[in-house]
């Protein structure tokens, strides 16, 4: 996508990833997603409308341009299938692996992403369950709640992770020790106000509401 413009493509991501989630995407969302000033958010999407990225409504949401948007699926697809790399081949941590594809997005060109695509096998999803844009191996769009609002014993399954919770190295690393990736099964035994008493293969664990609320489950 041309010459790397770390903010262009930090705020793009995260503003295509807000609409993944289904969140309005709105300066304030920018300012808790990445830890920026309000006034910084506030330039930096004034600039992103003037080079054509994105429009700011009446409604004070923000809306990819077509541009804008080829510019975000393209940096949300490469990060994905960088950590599709990471994992599959490399043998990265998983709770390790959102940091590490951060950086190495930016280094992979057209002709790269292709051979990536190939080596991998043109995954349908990243390693935290969250569809990679422009696979021919289309991830189904099931239905999936947060855990935090999941029923009470019934068998579950972990669908995705929340992109918010993929920045916390060690929420994650507690979903790793605790085998609750994509794919694990587990019930719901109790709620408390600040977490989750779950219980899956690996035993009976408390999840703190933070991380909970960003682990998304479907019915088995």
């Amino acid at each position: 996508m041309g010459d790397f413009h770390p903010a262009t493509e930090e705020y793009l991501e995260t503003i295509f990833e807000l609409e993944e989630a289904g969140i309005p995407p709105m300066r304030a969302r920018i300012v808790e997603r990445l830890g920026v000033s309000a006034p910084s958010v506030s330039e930096t999407v004034a600039r992103l409308e003037r080079e054509g990225y994105l429009v700011l409504g009446a409604d004070r949401q923000m809306r990819l341009t077509v541009t804008g948007r080829a510019y975000a699926t393209s940096m949300v697809r490469r990060h994905r299938l960088a950590e599709r790399l990471l994992v599959d081949v490399l043998k990265v941590p998983w709770h390790q692996v959102h940091e590490e594809a951060c950086r190495l997005e930016h280094a992979i060109s057209e002709s790269l992403e292709a051979h990536l695509v190939e080596l991998l096998g043109d995954p349908g999803s990243c390693p935290h369950g969250n569809p990679i844009p422009g696979s021919a191996n289309e991830v189904p769009i099931e239905y999936a709640v947060p855990l935090s609002d999941a029923a009470y014993g019934e068998p579950m399954r972990v669908s995705r992770i929340d992109e918010a919770l993929e920045s916390d190295t060690a929420g994650l690393r507690l979903l790793e020790e605790n085998g609750l990736t994509p794919g694990a099964r587990l019930t719901v035994a109790s709620r408390a106000d600040d977490s989750v008493q779950v219980t899956a293969d690996s035993g009976s664990v408390a999840l703190p509401m933070s991380v909970a609320s960003r682990v998304y489950v479907a019915a088995v």
